[in-house]
């Protein structure tokens, strides 16, 4: 009896040490995986919610509830825990998501269900997402300056000068071809407007009506603004732009923050100083704020 007794708990030591030596890995998937070509996604590792380092990562795909395979992805990467991989995969839906962690030559697996959806647009800043058409807008929007400012040079110059400022603004057309720019010139506005809106700052729809009517009598003094306004369809321009500029007046009480401190801090600066000293720190800030945001570029 005794010696049954002691095999008994002897087992018992061996499985209690076996379970706490291993691992006990986490696996978070902390980038979106969308149904696109090539979505790059990534995940943390962690064991008692430290992060895990030096692992080697596959991935493998299969749908809950249609059979199209296995989809096998390696990941790359490690660095506090995080590794990325990019998967295209045949279709939306649910899928069972297999993660071998190779440690050493010591393999475990994590699985976990993981819905596949379809990205809404191109990017997202804290879940909320910037379209194709918002894309579209900010297009026209620096098209619309753009002619304005070849109709300007039109009336004011004549001859070889004309002909340089045309060759320089259709330089800048080709500018307008450039995703990445758009995308930074929505995401730096989007950013700031949502920092006014922390600090606690508002637009009245009284200010927004103010500010739109003086938009609408600059364009009005551009036929070319006008034309271009009419054939992306003049109500839905002014819906957006409505919206839009409710954005910029928000990041403007940011700026203008910055320059009562500035001003308050050194009140002998000359206004030209206050400025660059006000607009350097609009930079350092708009850094700090976008860090602090979840943005995600698909």
């Amino acid at each position: 009896m005794k010696k049954v007794m002691m095999l008994t708990a002897l087992l018992l030591l061996i499985i209690i040490s076996g379970c706490s030596a291993g691992p006990d890995y986490k696996v978070e998937i902390t980038k979106a995986i969308y149904y696109q070509e090539n979505s790059s996604f990534e995940i943390k590792v962690t064991d008692s919610e430290e992060a895990v380092e030096d692992l080697k990562v596959t991935a493998a795909f299969s749908m809950t509830n249609m059979d199209h395979g296995t989809t096998d992805v390696e990941l790359s990467g490690g660095a506090e825990g995080k590794y990325t991989g990019e998967v295209s995969l045949p279709m939306a839906g649910k899928y069972e998501v297999v993660f071998t962690l190779d440690k050493d030559g010591k393999k475990t697996e994590e699985v976990m269900e993981y819905e596949v959806v379809e990205p809404e647009g191109v990017a997202s800043i804290n879940g909320k997402w910037i379209t194709n058409e918002d894309l579209e807008f900010y297009k026209l929007i620096n098209q619309l300056q753009l002619a304005i400012n070849r109709e300007t040079d039109e009336k004011r110059y004549t001859g070889k000068e004309l002909e340089e400022a045309l060759t320089y603004w259709d330089s800048q057309e080709k500018l307008l071809d450039d995703q990445n720019q758009l995308l930074t010139q929505i995401i730096r506005l989007r950013a700031m407007a949502i920092l006014a809106e922390e600090k606690g700052h508002k637009v009245s729809d009284m200010k927004i009506a103010a500010e739109m009517e003086k938009v609408r009598g600059q364009y009005a003094q551009f036929e070319s603004a006008k034309k271009m306004i009419a054939e992306y369809g003049e109500d839905k321009f002014w819906e957006i732009e409505e919206k839009q500029f409710k954005l910029i007046v928000l990041s403007q009480k940011v700026q203008k923050d910055l320059v009562d401190k500035v001003k308050k801090e050194n009140p002998t600066m000359g206004e030209q100083e206050v400025y660059f000293q006000a607009q350097k720190q609009y930079e350092e800030l708009l850094v700090s704020q976008m860090n602090s945001l979840e943005i995600e570029i698909l």
